[in-house]
């Protein structure tokens, strides 16, 4: 932890061109969450929505770990009413993530327990270096996931691999992960930051009204809507756009398109 960060970590926002990174930084606590960081991150995302960025990347500071977890110094000793306020207040900042219109990419460059898997969840597309280690180990210390990693989860693995991995508090590797289909792509560390920016640069390069409502019409479909609806509805509004125009004027003369995001 640097001499600026304080005792309780940070959260900070970088946007640069069409990229918008957030940085858990509480390295000595290997990036624990306390209510302040989940405060703001919260609302950094409320600027990130209404940005310009089209792309969202998400990291933890330090070698050690993207993100332990919540911070068991603030919520042991807890009451019912005071744990479902701190379990709310996760639940309301990661849907948050999870909603935004760009699309997001939690890198997982080392630790992701708790929380901290909790909230690579809540992304969009998750990297993961082959070194990396994810769990919900939260049974083991009396208590249970609760900022949304049992519905998450169990909608990418699983049913069988999700109770796996919290009932027998299993640390999966990158690889296992990869294979499981709880990271999008698993890579050496050396390979890591290439494989991001280039997922990064496909995502950028994407005509911007048009990945939003791709976006949410695959969230929608897997929530049960009925696509067939909406994807006529999306493809009426993508019509008028000029983006539209212009990835197909693109795609007559063969050079890659510029989508100016309207």
């Amino acid at each position: 932890m640097s001499a600026t960060t304080p005792p309780y970590g940070e959260v900070t926002l970088s946007i640069d061109g069409p990229v918008a990174t957030l940085t858990l930084r509480r390295a000595a606590k290997l990036n624990a969450l306390t209510p302040e960081m989940l405060e703001a991150l919260g609302g950094h995302l409320t600027t990130v929505a209404g940005s310009d960025a089209r792309v969202v990347v998400l990291r933890g500071e330090g070698p050690k770990a993207f993100c332990v977890g919540a911070d068991i110094t603030r919520f042991q000793g807890l009451t019912p009413v005071q744990m479902l306020a701190w379990t709310g207040l996760g639940h309301r900042v990661f849907d948050a993530l999870a909603a935004l219109p760009q699309p997001t990419v939690a890198v997982v460059h080392a630790l992701a327990f708790g929380g901290g898997l909790e909230l690579a969840l809540a992304c969009d597309l998750r990297v993961a270096a082959d070194t990396a280690g994810l769990g919900l180990p939260e049974v083991g210390l009396g208590t249970v996931p609760g900022w949304g990693g049992t519905e998450r989860l169990t909608e990418l693995v699983g049913r069988a691999r999700a109770k796996d991995i919290v009932l027998a508090r299993r640390t999966v590797d990158g690889p296992t992960a990869e294979a499981w289909g709880l990271v999008n792509t698993c890579v050496s560390a050396e390979d890591l930051e290439p494989t991001v920016d280039d997922l990064v640069s496909r995502l950028a390069a994407g005509a911007p009204v048009a990945v939003t409502l791709a976006k949410q019409l695959i969230d929608a479909a897997a929530n049960g809507a009925p696509a067939r609806i909406l994807e006529r509805l999306a493809g009426a509004v993508t019509s008028a756009t000029e983006d539209l125009a212009t990835g197909i004027a693109g795609f007559r003369t063969g050079t890659p398109p510029q989508f100016a995001g309207r």
